[in-house]
């Protein structure tokens, strides 16, 4: 196993798990991220947000695998989240491909793809499934991820900060 594979390993491997804190040991301290739904993050945010997906998760299954190092600095998997969404009570299976960027021994670009429409459809039901596709509704979709992972931040701050 290559650096790129245990260091993938370990990342999804926690997320399986809900350890958070595993998950962002695994990330650089200035990591970008982009995903459909909360866009484009760096740093701070990209790992609160893991935080916020972990705790707020109940019954939240990963599967990974498929992960190929394309160069000594770039690493490609497959991987599938299957999850009760919390604001809806749908179940979701989201298939994605992740991208990363690794210096160092550490996560420094991350990038996930997957089609927002598939997941409003899941997710939101058929409101979703019928305007999971239209611009307005991606929109709405990424402001209230934002949303709510600015509120987690906010809360998740010590008294006094």
């Amino acid at each position: 196993m290559n650096i790129h594979q245990y260091l993938i390993s370990r990342f999804y491997s926690a997320f399986n798990e809900k350890d958070f804190e595993t998950m962002n040991a695994c990330y650089s301290d200035d990591v970008q991220f982009f995903d459909p739904v909360f866009g484009y993050l760096q740093g701070d945010e990209v790992k609160a947000m893991w935080e916020m997906l972990c705790r707020q998760a109940k019954d939240l299954r990963i599967e990974y695998g498929n992960i190929q190092s394309l160069d000594e600095e770039y690493a490609t998997c497959n991987w599938t989240a299957h999850y009760t969404f919390s604001k809806t009570g749908h179940k979701v299976v989201n298939r994605i491909k992740a991208h990363m960027r690794i210096q160092n021994g550490k996560i420094i670009e991350h990038s996930d793809a997957f089609r927002v429409s598939d997941w409003a459809g899941q997710a939101l039901g058929l409101k979703g499934k019928i305007f999971g596709w239209m611009n307005f509704m991606k929109k709405r979709i990424q402001r209230n991820a934002r949303k709510s992972l600015a509120e987690f931040m906010e809360s998740s701050r010590p008294s006094g900060s």
